[in-house]
């Protein structure tokens, strides 16, 4: 490796120590679907979040809240604090889409249509409000 390419990836290392973060991937759920609900909770503060997901009617809501549940606990391992204060919020939900399992659907007349099972990777960031 060179010095360039060591310096930066020690560079970033130390930048993801002060990020929160937790990642879902491969996700059975289209995109389209989980960004509906992701554009509800950014930038919202975490525990109320949490209640909106927890009874909103889309069934990516609930792999949505495990996942903000996974980045409230990484925030709790990673700085030692317990983030009831109310001060931790949702800085940023990237909805991107990941692998695509293509079947056939019988058609009539011995055609065939292609259904496409989209699915999708999640990153959810976490963050201290910083007064």
């Amino acid at each position: 490796m060179g010095a360039r390419k060591k310096n930066k990836a020690e560079e970033m290392k130390t930048a993801r120590k002060t990020q929160y973060f937790a990642k879902l991937n491969n996700c059975p759920t289209s995109p389209r679907k989980m960004r509906l609900v992701a554009d509800l909770v950014r930038g919202m503060e975490a525990f109320k979040a949490l209640s909106v997901l927890q009874f909103h009617k889309h069934d990516a809501s609930l792999k949505l809240e495990t996942l903000l549940k996974s980045a409230i606990h990484n925030y709790e391992a990673k700085t030692g604090e317990s983030p009831e204060s109310g001060d931790l919020f949702i800085s940023s939900v990237a909805v991107d889409s990941a692998r695509m399992l293509k079947r056939i659907q019988p058609a009539p007349q011995g055609r065939a249509h292609r259904v496409r099972k989209r699915s999708n990777h999640v990153t959810l960031f976490v963050n201290k409000l910083e007064k």
